[in-house]
């Protein structure tokens, strides 16, 4: 069995930037055990993987056009926004006249990815976090918060003092992967763009995310609220790096940013 496979970095205006997508569309979905072995043989932050909706007995009412999950090496999750960004760039870059694809997930509503510009613009839920006493996160990435929030879906929100912080902040790998399959973000007010954070997740075997849609969706809704505006820039502090547009749309997170495909190939099964 041959599967096409396309690996594109998103948030990314040039290769080697931003982060690391395989993007692999399929015909029907394969056992989920075959998917979780792909993704470890891929050994990216996320495998995405594609199903046509159009023509399908169950086609939702959704207006959706695919079907639509992601894989870590380790485990299926229920967000992953650079792999959709990233499914937005393959499913557009091969039919140019069109202007936007819908996906749908099995744990985060349908999602789309327009062409905005030379970019995207991609709409994911906006997941507003709730303040929350988290000793043993903060204890396993060695900072000093100055507000600890949590969402429901495993993601931690620890808000430091200033750029700086975010970049010097060295986590306890092995307590950090001890806590669970938890999204842990580290994140101020920045210099480098209006919010810079980091993106630790050691249980998911990506010890730190070189650019973490889904924690904007997070991130979005409490520093739209702290900045006072609905729009802002924003960069997560990886090795890699990447450059995020954020917008707060009522219950939506809009992200923008580019991608580049860097390797188009075969995967054989």
């Amino acid at each position: 069995m041959t599967i096409p496979f396309v690996q594109i970095d998103a948030f990314a205006d040039r290769p080697f930037t931003g982060n690391p997508a395989a993007v692999m569309p399929l015909t029907a979905w394969l056992d989920d055990d075959v998917l979780q072995r792909i993704a470890q043989e891929n050994n990216l932050s996320e495998t995405a993987f594609l199903v046509p909706i159009a023509g399908s007995e169950d086609d939702g009412g959704d207006g959706a056009d695919f079907e639509l999950r992601w894989f870590t090496p380790a485990a299926e999750v229920a967000l992953c926004g650079h792999a959709t960004l990233a499914s937005g760039h393959y499913v557009l870059s091969a039919d140019p006249p069109r202007d936007r694809v819908q996906f749908r997930t099995r744990r985060a509503g349908v999602l789309e990815v327009a062409r905005e510009g030379s970019g995207y613009a991609m709409a994911l839920p906006a997941w507003r976090p709730q303040p929350a006493d988290l000793p043993e996160i903060v204890a396993a990435l060695g900072v000093t918060p100055v507000e600890t929030l949590w969402y429901d879906t495993g993601y931690a929100l620890v808000v430091v003092v200033g750029e700086a912080a975010v970049r010097a902040a060295a986590p306890d790998g092995r307590a950090v992967a001890a806590l669970g399959p938890y999204v842990l973000i580290v994140a101020a007010q920045g210099e480098t763009a209006d919010v810079v954070s980091r993106v630790f997740t050691h249980a998911f075997d990506i010890p730190e995310d070189p650019v973490t849609g889904s924690a904007h969706a997070v991130m979005v809704p409490y520093f739209a609220e702290k900045l006072g505006r609905t729009r802002f820039t924003a960069y997560q502090a990886s090795a890699r790096g990447g450059h995020v547009g954020c917008e707060l749309a009522g219950e939506r997170v809009i992200l923008r940013g580019d991608c580049v495909t860097v390797i188009e190939g075969s995967f054989r099964l």
